[in-house]
């Protein structure tokens, strides 16, 4: 005779009151899963998990005020194996999806999924397998087959600093350069990342883990 699995154990994390009665409704109704916490902010999470002990947690990425959800994913992962984080959300992106999955979340899954798809997402993170919303996939394995842009030894140190948010001048001082050399490696860095923007530029180094 098969002993009966217990239920997957889920914490909600979203700062809208309105998605989160209408998950919990909706998972209410999925055999073998039982919500056992919501939350709307990442530090309220944080100090439910230790209460409730989850087995996965549904994450959404933008919580308003506070640590957003890629933040509270890091601190989650870093204190355990579990619970495994199922990141729920309506953003897409290329920069969501890399900070999502280098903090350490199991999976990726979009609000327009059907019911059934996140039934099996929770159920396959609740084993700690990946579980990936089929447009996020396609993303994913067209940036790992992107070839990386070449850029040069001195490019790299002028990224790494701008990554760490350095103006133009605070850059120079630092690689003992003028600002006018920093602006002419910082437009060629734009280039060929494809990019307009500081910000642009650290988000794609971080997606294409061009920093150290």
């Amino acid at each position: 005779m098969n002993t009966p699995q217990p239920p997957v154990r889920i914490l909600l994390c979203d700062d809208h009151v309105v998605v989160r009665a209408g998950l919990l409704a909706l998972l209410d109704s999925a055999p073998g899963i039982e919500v056992v916490g919501e939350a709307g902010t990442g530090e309220e999470t944080l100090a439910l998990v230790a209460k409730v002990r989850p087995d996965v947690v549904l994450m959404d990425l933008q919580l308003g005020e506070g640590i957003d959800g890629v933040e509270t994913t890091r601190r989650l992962t870093a204190a355990g194996p579990t619970p495994h984080v199922l990141v729920l959300t309506t953003y897409d992106t290329d920069a969501d999806i890399t900070r999502a999955i280098e903090a350490g979340a199991t999976g990726y899954l979009l609000k327009a999924e059907r019911p059934e798809e996140l039934f099996a997402a929770i159920r396959a993170a609740a084993q700690g397998r990946t579980a990936l919303s089929a447009p996020v996939a396609g993303r994913v394995m067209a940036n790992m087959r992107r070839p990386r842009p070449t850029l040069t030894e001195r490019e790299r140190e002028i990224l790494t600093q701008l990554a760490q948010g350095l103006g133009n001048r605070a850059i120079a001082k630092a690689l003992f350069i003028s600002e006018a050399t920093v602006k002419t490696h910082l437009g060629r860095i734009y280039d060929k990342l494809g990019v307009e923007t500081r910000a642009g530029a650290v988000a794609v180094a971080k997606e294409q883990r061009l920093l150290p």
